[in-house]
């Protein structure tokens, strides 16, 4: 009796070495912290040219290997962030270009900057910020990081058209901690095409961006538009952020969310609802 007891204290004691185990095996896939998980939301709707879409990527490919993005890194409590890029336009496309991958310095940047120019953007139709930012919010959930700020970083050059209004996701991911922040690309030189609102940048301002911290920078030329994601990103990954935007007054103004809302966030929708017969042109 004796012995079967001994050989039963230790099954015992080896199952709870084994339980403990794996315990301390669960402890050690925890997610990786870094500074910030930012997802990169880029406007490919067929309002944008071929040219236009071969600008944006070389302009995130330019920004992200850029001394000045590399130390805001650099400057953070882990110096490491997690970074994915998503190309987005309808409800139902959102294509994952570089999926979450870590940038600790120049040689990861570069990797991250030779997946953007690997294959050449494709566009879709149709404008859906809000499916955008759903995609984005969701991505956090199986990034395999742990940020200390969550940041979704939309740019495009039209209003929401499709899918589900946009404040109320918007709305939905400040509530679970994440910042939205914007790049309206207000580059049509004043060409109307039918699917366009007045002020871009306000409707991004009134009616997308959100969150702490969040702003926006509005580009008037695609001359701009290299510069001002080099800026953004600097923004995003810097430890404290400037609370002003006139530093640097020749470039692109850095605008902050606006506490109340004045811009008519369901215009694209409605534009898009009272040209149906149009050719879904975006």
């Amino acid at each position: 009796m004796s012995a079967l007891w001994s050989n039963a204290r230790h099954a015992l004691a080896t199952g709870l070495t084994l339980v403990a185990a794996g315990l301390c095996g669960t402890g050690a896939a925890k997610s990786e912290p870094v500074d910030v998980e930012l997802v990169l939301a880029v406007d490919v709707s067929l309002s944008m040219s071929p040219v236009e879409l071969e600008i944006q990527r070389r302009g995130y490919a330019a920004a992200l290997t850029h001394e000045s993005v590399l130390q805001a890194i650099a400057g953070g409590a882990h110096g490491r962030i997690a970074i994915s890029y998503v190309e987005w336009a309808g409800i139902t496309t959102q294509h994952i270009v570089v999926p979450w991958t870590v940038i600790a310095g120049k040689a990861d940047a570069e990797r991250v900057a030779a997946q953007l120019s690997a294959h050449p953007p494709n566009s879709a139709r149709r404008t859906s910020i809000s499916a955008a930012l759903e995609f984005g919010g969701d991505m956090f959930a199986e990034s395999g990081f742990e940020g200390v700020k969550r940041v979704i970083d939309v740019s495009g050059d039209g209003p929401n058209n499709q899918g589900a209004p946009v404040t109320g996701v918007r709305d939905r991911l400040i509530g679970q901690g994440i910042t939205i922040n914007g790049l309206p690309l207000m580059t049509n030189g004043g060409f109307d095409s039918g699917y366009d609102v007045a002020n871009l940048d306000r409707y991004y301002a009134d009616c997308i961006i959100g969150g702490p911290g969040a702003f926006m920078i509005p580009v008037n030329d695609w001359t701009q538009f290299a510069e001002a994601v080099r800026r953004k990103l600097v923004l995003e990954l810097a430890a404290t952020p400037p609370l002003t935007d006139h530093a640097e007054s020749s470039n692109p103004p850095v605008i902050l969310a606006q506490a109340m809302s004045a811009s008519d966030c369901l215009a694209g929708e409605k534009m898009w609802r009272n040209r149906y017969w149009m050719m879904d042109a975006q």
